[in-house]
């Protein structure tokens, strides 16, 4: 494998693991507003980010390359809101969906075939990130104060599965 496509494939493996960690400690900010229901959404959503990291690493390895892990820093800040934490959130996925996009060029750049096939399935799982990222902010938005509304959003995020 070419050497600048495995580095960016290792980078890829490490912000996949920041990203659960970013949403396991947005978990948290929930648990510790006993808003369980968003908690939920979000130990689900770091649960599949681990899970993304895991596709990287095997491809690395199925592909002859060594797996770099970095540490992971602890995210930057505590949120002053529901809303300030599902932006962080939406913006994370925006972001994540630019460095797929960028790792699919340098798949390309390099006619690595076997890698730009691997991440078809990252530029699918991106569209519904930022679908499901962009809903839940819009929900938000929409109940802004109204702890009714809060609290109906929050049954409803506990059914996620």
């Amino acid at each position: 494998m070419n050497g600048e496509v495995l580095k960016a494939l290792n980078k890829q493996l490490n912000q996949e693991l920041q990203n659960a960690y970013l949403y396991l400690s947005m978990a948290a900010f929930f648990d510790e507003k006993s808003l369980t229901g968003f908690s939920h959404y979000f130990k689900v959503q770091a649960k599949e980010e681990l899970e993304h990291a895991m596709k990287f690493y095997e491809h690395i390895i199925d592909r002859g390359g060594v797996v770099e892990l970095y540490d992971v820093p602890a995210p930057s800040k505590k949120w002053k809101s529901i809303l300030e934490a599902v932006q962080e959130f939406y913006d994370a996925e925006v972001r994540n969906t630019g460095r797929i996009w960028e790792l699919v060029n340098i798949a390309r750049k390099h006619e690595d075939k076997a890698t730009e096939v691997f991440l078809q399935w990252f530029i699918n799982e991106q569209v519904e990130e930022e679908k499901n990222a962009s809903e839940l902010l819009a929900k938000v938005k929409m109940v802004g104060d109204n702890i009714a509304g809060i609290l109906a959003l929050d049954r409803m995020l506990a059914e996620r599965k």
